[in-house]
């Protein structure tokens, strides 16, 4: 992530923009504390790392190193269970995977803006906007998908689990067969809800086979300050998304395709579904439907299952 310099520029430049001397700074899922580091550099007062994995001994080293010992707190813990005893003026985080919706990020966010940050303290992302396209990438789904084609073999239950699963791509602007469509959007001071859903549609630009939905996202870190991991701009960390399609769909131009996205957190994670339709042209004449889940992507152990986990009804 330090490597990224698409994402690193865009966050100090946000940063610097925040901090003023003397304020208190929440860097949070702080990881080896680099934020926390900057935030010294440019004035803060006292800066709480915050970082549930072991990477934050190491922000407690690079303190030292530099001499912010007194000045960063380093605490190894989720956010959600700690009362700091001030307010803080700026609360910083990267809890992204591919796109927001990974893990704890949003309830932790929410969390933490109610609790921790002080009236008119800045937030930084501020908002995130979910964009997603069609797109033909005939090698990746082979790869993803295909390859649990095995002839002589029935391996529909491993091909089940793949079309059911969200991956991680890197898509150039030629795997677009449609505009892209914005979804929605995440806007950090307000947002109540870790839930979400959206009902986008195309129209294909142009023919071609789709062989799945790519999402990505553009993110205001403050005012004027932006990035996005769309196709067609230098690479990030974060790659896209792609929900892939349970069959290949040779599409012609015009061709309309609607999708129902709908996720939801489920435990420390994510339930996804995404269920297509594709339309003849302009004519409303339905070619076919997929109805997928990451609910079907993962292998279950039927030994783990229990009366009291699935029910009597």
């Amino acid at each position: 992530m330090l490597a990224d310099r698409v994402r690193m520029e865009a966050y100090l430049e946000a940063l610097r923009r925040a901090v003023f001397p003397g304020c208190i700074v929440v860097d949070l899922g702080a990881g080896p504390g680099i934020f926390s580091l900057y935030a010294c550099r440019w004035g803060a007062r006292r800066v709480y790392a915050i970082e549930p994995g072991e990477s934050i001994q190491l922000a407690r080293e690079l303190a030292a190193a530099n001499g912010f010992v007194d000045t960063i707190v380093a605490i190894e813990d989720y956010s959600s269970n700690l009362t700091l005893p001030e307010r803080a003026d700026v609360i910083i985080s990267d809890l992204r995977g591919v796109l927001p919706f990974f893990g704890r990020s949003i309830a932790s966010i929410i969390d933490a803006r109610d609790r921790l940050l002080a009236n008119n303290g800045s937030l930084i992302p501020l908002r995130d906007i979910l964009w997603a396209g069609i797109v033909s990438v005939p090698e990746f789904y082979r790869r993803k998908v295909e390859i649990w084609d095995q002839p002589g073999f029935d391996t529909s239950a491993a091909r089940t689990k793949a079309v059911n699963t969200i991956f991680k791509i890197y898509p150039k602007i030629g795997d677009l067969l449609t505009a892209p469509a914005e979804l929605g959007d995440i806007d950090y001071p307000s947002v109540t809800t870790t839930q979400f859903a959206a009902n986008p549609s195309w129209r294909t630009g142009r023919s071609g086979v789709a062989h799945g939905v790519c999402l990505w996202f553009a993110t205001t870190l403050a005012d004027g300050v932006s990035f996005s991991n769309a196709p067609g701009l230098p690479e990030t960390i974060y790659g896209a998304a792609f929900m892939p399609f349970s069959e290949p769909m040779p599409l012609e131009s015009g061709d309309r395709v609607s999708c129902e996205i709908k996720i939801d957190p489920c435990g420390e994670d994510y339930i996804w579904r995404w269920n297509t339709t594709f339309e003849i042209g302009s004519s409303g004449v339905l070619r076919a439907g997929f109805s997928q889940s990451t609910f079907y992507s993962t292998p279950v152990n039927p030994a783990s299952l229990n009366a009291a986990d699935v029910g009597t009804g």
